[in-house]
């Protein structure tokens, strides 16, 4: 038996499913999940000693891979004063002093720990500002596990939300409105028939969380536009898109302004740190200067802090994200070139730093067409590239993440692994 069959064993003992997030299960595609014990660069080793090449990357946040020599240093140099105060340090506004440089749309910031954290307050705010409880969403965006958030849609162009998940209330679900990602007419018919009742609309401006999904052109201005001609607050959340896709996130990306914007993963550097901000008018609603209360003892957390502007400081470098999203298409046109030299019906984008790739002959634009790709024989796909030492999300239904630290070896093996795969299959 491995080390990892194990580890795995043991960890079920006391940890529900063995693990502290689900995806890391291997549910879905089934067999052992890695425990890894440390990661360098674009590499990872598990606990039997094996060598990844990783594009999960913490899921996101690793944009310079696996311990970077800078971020390490100022974790280590912070961690020596304290690690943690539960009061205000001159880095917290040197932080939201950056965010708001690098994006136009923030005028003020509240940090907090989490990607979870920050959307549920940004969603809270916005029903804070506007006087108003419901909100709109779409189907396959996940924007953390907030009650209001765990919501999916049934049958039918727009559904009111059904709960999502055991313990959340069908009263408090019921103010959700889920629609379909890429759908402008259905957007504008909701919000024809009911917009002056809706408080926000959350939207991931490219999709993460159920593979990658772009959007379709026209898509983010009708959102855009509706919620101003409505007074319903635009909330993008960008806590994988932000500065992955673009030094300003995906709203510099697609040159969209939101009310509010969520951020995570990269803005902490590896460490656990989120951000929500936007409009000075609507922020100056949060305590302590308005009604809406959010607080948290680890929020401005100095060591991770610290973690997130040494990695920011870095993403400022000319070129840097032209030559992450170029290495990245190299990836997903190699990947697709293999496919199709072999005959599997397989197919790819990319995005910034981020890319998804499906077992079926047209890249998805929407929750049901990523359903429609073919699951199986994505599961045996991973599996194949698992053993040949590639590390891929272990689901149909994750984006992947390239770093700054993969190299054109990294990329020439993995589609190298690929093409065996796809052999295989």
């Amino acid at each position: 038996m491995s080390r990892n069959d194990t580890l795995f064993a043991r960890s079920q003992t006391h940890i529900p499913g063995g693990v502290n997030s689900p995806v890391r299960a291997f549910r879905s595609v089934g067999g052992t999940p890695r425990f890894f014990e440390r990661g360098q660069g674009p590499h990872v080793w598990d606990a039997d000693g094996k060598r990844y090449i990783d594009y999960i990357g913490s899921w996101g946040p690793l944009i310079l891979g696996h311990a970077h020599p800078d971020i390490v240093e100022a974790v280590c140099a912070t961690a020596r004063s304290g690690m943690s105060y539960g009061a205000p340090t001159e880095r917290e506004a040197e932080m939201a002093e950056t965010l708001c440089r690098l994006v136009p749309s923030l005028e003020m910031v509240r940090l907090t720990s989490s990607g979870t954290e920050a959307c549920m307050s940004a969603v809270r705010l916005a029903r804070g500002f506007t006087g108003r409880n419901r909100i709109v969403k779409f189907e396959g965006c996940y924007h953390g596990h907030g009650d209001s958030l765990l919501v999916k849609a049934g049958s039918g162009m727009l559904t009111f939300g059904n709960p999502d998940s055991a313990g959340v209330p069908a009263d408090l679900a019921a103010h959700t409105l889920v629609l379909q990602y890429n759908d402008i007419e259905g957007v504008k018919q909701v919000f024809a028939e009911m917009g002056d009742t809706i408080a926000a609309i959350i939207v991931e401006p490219v999709v993460g969380n159920m593979n990658l999904v772009a959007p379709e052109p026209g898509f983010l201005e009708t959102l855009r536009e509706v919620c101003t001609r409505h007074g319903s607050v635009l909330i993008f959340d960008e806590v994988m898109t932000g500065f992955r896709v673009a030094l300003g996130g995906a709203q510099a990306h697609y040159g969209i302004t939101p009310d509010l914007s969520t951020f995570g993963k990269v803005v902490g550097g590896g460490m656990p740190l989120a951000v929500f901000g936007g409009r000075a008018d609507i922020m100056k609603h949060l305590a302590p200067l308005g009604p809406v209360y959010q607080a948290g003892t680890l929020s401005g957390n100095p060591v991770a802090v610290a973690a997130g502007l040494a990695q920011l400081k870095h993403l400022q470098t000319p070129g840097f994200h032209d030559a992450l999203a170029a290495k990245t298409r190299a990836l997903v046109d190699g990947m697709v070139g293999a496919a199709h030299d072999t005959g599997v019906a397989f197919s790819g984008q990319s995005v910034g730093g981020m890319f998804g790739v499906y077992f079926s002959a047209a890249v998805p634009k929407s929750y049901p067409e990523v359903m429609d790709s073919d699951r199986e024989r994505f599961n045996r796909f991973f599996h194949h590239m698992l053993d040949a030492g590639v590390y891929l999300a272990p689901s149909a239904f994750e984006a992947g993440f390239v770093s700054a630290a993969h190299t054109d070896a990294d990329i020439a093996e993995t589609v190298a692994a690929a093409r065996a795969a796809f052999a295989a299959l």
